[in-house]
């Protein structure tokens, strides 16, 4: 892959991977109400989910989501619909995570999975793959594009389980972690709405 075209990759991949969507929305909620250790194998997930879905687009997906269109729209409305299910589950809750009895952050599968219902993840693998592949090397960039990916979504998405971990000793306080949680469960749902046009 030339240079430039890797540079323009890794600027792509930062870009979104660091911007406000899904994923990060619920790792600043995580780290908030999780802290950031308990909220590490939800990262993990993420890289690793995203990663296979990737490869994935790669390899075949994409150009069946184009043959058949209709699958697409399901994968984007069952998404859609399973983000405002964890929003709803953020804005209700009302007390930091220490350990208590049936809250628990997400798990290492459980955000790998999302990754495949996941509209931005999707709209950021097509976009990669349709990008920044070459035809002539198509195996080794599509991994390429995958490595660097990997390379750059765990800082990326560290940071806002870190910003979210950083707030946690402001947010015990029970009315201020209450309009948190409202306000990053409605800004999870606002971040389908371009995805979902």
């Amino acid at each position: 892959m030339p240079l430039d075209t890797l540079l323009a990759l890794l600027i792509f991949a930062l870009t979104t991977s660091i911007t406000p969507g899904p994923n990060n929305m619920m790792l600043f909620a995580s780290g908030v109400n999780f802290g950031f250790r308990r909220t590490i194998p939800h990262m993990l997930g993420i890289g690793a989910g995203f990663f296979a879905l990737l490869i994935g687009v790669g390899f075949g997906l994409g150009a069946l989501l184009k043959t058949v269109p209709l699958l697409y729209t399901v994968l984007k409305f069952a998404g859609g619909a399973y983000l405002v299910w964890i929003a709803w589950k953020i804005a209700t809750s009302r007390a930091l995570a220490e350990g208590q009895a049936g809250a628990k952050p997400m798990t290492f599968l459980g955000a790998a999975a999302f990754q495949w219902v996941n509209p931005k993840a999707w709209v950021m693998a097509v976009t990669a793959i349709a990008t920044y592949t070459d035809t002539r090397q198509y195996f080794s960039t599509v991994l390429v594009v995958g490595v660097i990916f990997v390379l750059v979504n765990v800082p990326s998405v560290s940071t806002w389980a870190g910003f979210g971990s950083a707030l946690r000793d402001w947010l015990s306080d029970p009315v201020r972690l209450k309009w948190f949680n409202i306000t990053m469960a409605v800004l999870l749902v606002l971040s389908l709405w371009p995805m979902l046009r």
